[in-house]
């Protein structure tokens, strides 16, 4: 394997005393893991947050060989972090994508729309701008996977894309991430809790 694409970073495990092991999300090829070294170093640090968009080069000498990756940072969510709710939407929509998607399984439609999510949790100024949005891709991811779904994005109030986003609950847990661990949803519970207080 020798390939370059523009990636979301979606997870990065530490593995060593520096290393990561990531989770990157490409338009072509789907969810690709693979070995950062130094990625939790000075350097990488800022690159291997989840949610950046790099540019990954990845390289293995056999398939089943976890692939060697070099990532270049193109943009960074970091200045998100610190904000409670954009914080908790990353978190939340990264957690599901590398929870849900298999690997090695191209999504387009999923990239590009993880991708507008995320500038739209970035740079929307308020919560009310991106909500819809977070719940119409839930749905798509839902219907990509083959469990239903229509992809559209909720419209009206926020009370309404509230109630939108309970519906979908039982069936991202019960169909996405019922051999998952627990702390999956829990971030997307801490997310509605979030989202609660501004209703």
């Amino acid at each position: 394997m020798h390939l370059r694409a523009p990636a979301i970073l979606l997870a990065a495990r530490p593995h060593g005393e520096t290393a990561v092991v990531a989770r990157l999300l490409t338009a072509e090829y789907g969810v690709v893991a693979a070995y950062v070294a130094g990625g939790r170093g000075r350097q990488l640090r800022p690159v291997t947050i989840p949610g950046n968009l790099v540019e990954a080069q990845l390289t293995a000498r056999s398939d089943s060989q976890l692939p060697f990756a070099k990532l270049e940072l193109l943009e960074s969510r970091g200045p998100w972090l610190t904000e409670p709710l954009p914080a908790a939407a990353i978190g939340w929509v990264c957690a599901l994508t590398a929870s849900a998607l298999p690997e090695r399984q191209a999504y387009p439609p999923l990239y590009d729309a993880l991708a507008g999510l995320l500038s739209a949790i970035c740079l929307s100024p308020s919560a009310r701008g991106w909500t819809g949005a977070l719940v119409g891709y839930e749905t798509l991811l839902l219907r990509e996977l083959g469990y239903g779904g229509d992809g559209e994005r909720p419209q009206g109030e926020l009370e309404d894309i509230l109630g939108a986003m309970d519906k979908l609950s039982a069936s991202l847990d019960h169909y996405l991430l019922a051999d998952r661990r627990g702390d999956v949803m829990a971030a997307r519970a801490r997310l509605r809790e979030l989202l609660g207080r501004i209703a």
